[in-house]
């Protein structure tokens, strides 16, 4: 009997040694999660992939397009399994070979055993393979080098797998396996994008977004959710937490020179932000910044505010510009919600004209313009948060567990 099957392949969980068991099974648990709902049965390892099945015994579209977007996935091949035998494995290619969609002229047979005691050997099968395809597909050509489609076939563990159908992956690590980070999120595009990009690499993402509210409405939070809701394919992030900003960006306002206002918003941002990440047991902060982009991100900037937190500060955007960002931004999906114009803290109370190389010395002084500690506390107190469904490897931390479980800054 012929099922087809999604097989998984990956790349650097390859090189991982003795902890390679530990990703795989990370791996396999997100894909799991991320199938939930759907006629999903069951996935395991088998040598140097992993191996999804379906219920019906037919894997659909869907499905390989679903475990494709799962940070750690390098490819997804449709794949036939069938035992190990010739008639058999033969009608899969024939099979797998008419699947292939777009105009293709040429191919080429690759056969590869590996842990199976099928006797025959991969030239062999090679040989066999093809003539059962030339005998198919008559007027196709076939090509050792760089041929239009290459048909895999596969003898592992007692049976065989073939397929000429694979896309790509998004690549990247397992979520889960490189510990917690707390993300400085807006509804713009930079912020989603940088938060994806430290996710890819394994790490579970906790945003922290600064609203305007009361001074605005609450419309930004509502989209951040929709672009938390937008990157759930990938399971990245745990839990969104919301702080109320607009009082005390009025505050800081009215005490220190306006052409410092924009440092003083950043300064307590982190100091709040890490604040969380300590709650949570994160290692480090994300920002979407990109260097020169705006007058907080020039070198003297980034780094007078840095001042604030002891946490490293990832910033995966660096050296990208605009235009890259909103092209990251259209593949993830998060585009056409981060276009959506919303007031947020950003647009509060901002200066004429921003300080865009600011001296310490002057910075320090204005810092003690107001009362940053008492501030950072009040805004502590009023934080809220949404819990989402997406990270199966997040655990909220215990002292707030059922705090606000349901963000509703209306009825709050």
């Amino acid at each position: 009997m012929i099922e087809r099957v999604c097989l998984v392949h990956y790349h650097e969980i390859g090189l991982k040694g003795k902890n390679r068991s530990t990703f795989e099974n990370r791996l396999l648990a997100n894909i799991e999660h991320a199938l939930r709902g759907t006629t999903f049965q069951k996935a395991r390892r088998i040598s140097g992939h992993l191996l999804v099945e379906d219920s019906s015994g037919f894997a659909p579209e869907s499905m390989a397009q679903a475990i494709s977007r799962v940070p750690g996935v390098a490819r997804v091949s449709l794949a036939y399994r069938c035992p190990p035998n010739e008639d058999e494995y033969c009608k899969a290619a024939v099979r797998a070979l008419g699947e292939v969609s777009g105009d293709w002229h040429s191919f080429k047979v690759h056969a590869r055993r590996s842990s199976t005691n099928y006797q025959k050997h991969s030239l062999e099968m090679n040989q066999i393979v093809g003539s059962a395809l030339c005998a198919a597909f008559p007027t196709k050509k076939v090509i050792m080098h760089h041929p239009d489609v290459q048909v895999i076939v596969h003898a592992v563990q007692g049976d065989v797998y073939v397929y000429a159908d694979t896309g790509p992956g998004v690549g990247g690590l397992p979520v889960g396996t490189a510990g917690k980070v707390v993300s400085l999120f807006s509804s713009g595009f930079d912020s989603p994008v940088a938060t994806w990009m430290v996710g890819r690499r394994g790490a579970i993402c906790v945003p922290v977004h600064f609203s305007g509210r009361p001074m605005t409405s609450d419309s930004s939070e509502w989209l951040c959710q929709d672009l938390v809701e937008a990157l759930a394919p990938s399971g990245i992030v745990g839990r969104l937490y919301v702080i109320p900003f607009g009082e005390k960006q009025r505050d800081i306002s009215m005490a220190v020179p306006q052409s410092l206002r924009i440092i003083m918003y950043r300064r307590i941002m982190f100091a709040v932000a890490e604040r969380i990440a300590r709650m949570e047991g994160a290692k480090a902060l994300v920002t979407g910044e990109s260097l020169g982009q705006v007058a907080s991100q020039t070198l003297e900037n980034i780094g007078i505010v840095n001042e604030m937190v002891s946490l490293p500060v990832l910033r995966p955007l660096i050296g990208s510009d605009k235009q890259e960002i909103m092209r990251r931004a259209e593949e993830l999906g998060t585009a056409q919600i981060s276009s959506q114009d919303a007031p947020d803290c950003c647009t509060l109370f901002m200066p004429r004209r921003p300080e865009t190389h600011a001296r310490p010395d002057q910075v320090h002084e204005a810092w003690e313009l107001f009362d940053h500690e008492q501030m950072i506390e009040d805004l502590i107190a009023t934080m809220e948060y949404v819990d989402f469904n997406q990270c199966p490897s997040y655990k909220p931390p215990r002292n707030l567990r059922s705090r606000h479980s349901e963000l509703a800054p209306a009825t709050i």
